[in-house]
């Protein structure tokens, strides 16, 4: 039987926020009384405005699946792309394209990543660029991106891309390489708008389609141990 208690009801409201967000969800509150002092409706845009500024720097916890060879969802979002393509230069993984899954996350999505698979970080390296809109292909080339390179179990290989997007400006990335992670583990966000792509070892097929809404540290991308095609979707 479901919790209804009262302190069940308001976590369900009231999310722990990202240190990142404090500075931030400060100023709007800032402003916020400036605005109400000024003109009492710019204040209540001003609380619109914090309220959306906390919502964005939320921090949930999540439900891991805890099952070996399982590679998670880094990001909230949808699925933006599905497709072959070379991993960044700079993580030294070689030129043979693998796939490569998008998660295209917009302003109203948790921008706290996450993991995809227990591994050791190998590589971490982060590369100025532009802003274009994160959800076109060329933002993986062009765009602002911090990649991260994470050695498995059996030995393989997989990378994990923060990239910014139109309004974002800021990747922070809290891992190093020599460090230990579990699937699911915060490794770092991206401030306002942005992606992350997942590049899944030889002939590992992803277990989502384009247009599906993922759950960071929840959703399952792909299956190490699962030798199924690719699947199909269509909007029903």
């Amino acid at each position: 039987m479901p919790d209804l208690s009262h302190d069940s009801m308001l976590s369900t409201v009231i999310k722990p926020v990202h240190r990142e967000g404090y500075p931030f969800i400060g100023l709007f509150a800032a402003v916020t009384l400036v605005l109400f002092l000024i003109w009492q409706p710019l204040g209540w845009v001003g609380v619109v405005l914090t309220i959306w500024c906390y919502y964005f720097f939320r921090d949930p916890d999540r439900y891991t699946p805890q099952r070996s060879g399982l590679i998670i969802s880094p990001a909230d979002g949808v699925i933006s792309l599905i497709e072959p393509a070379v991993p960044p230069v700079e993580l030294g993984m070689g030129e043979t394209p693998m796939t490569r899954v998008s998660v295209f996350m917009n302003v109203f999505n948790c921008h706290v990543n996450r993991l995809p698979i227990a591994g050791e970080i190998t590589a971490v390296s982060y590369r100025p660029g532009k802003f274009f809109n994160a959800s076109l292909d060329k933002a993986s080339a062009d765009n602002e991106r911090n990649s991260v390179a994470v050695r498995i179990a059996d030995g393989r290989q997989i990378a994990v891309v923060q990239i910014a997007g139109l309004v974002a400006r800021r990747i922070v990335c809290d891992v190093k390489p020599g460090a230990v992670l579990e699937a699911g583990e915060r490794f770092g966000m991206i401030r306002f708008g942005s992606r992350l792509d997942v590049y899944l070892p030889e002939g590992v097929q992803p277990m989502v389609s384009l247009g599906q809404t993922m759950v960071a540290g929840e959703t399952v991308l792909a299956d190490l141990m699962l030798g199924e095609p690719a699947r199909l979707a269509e909007v029903r």
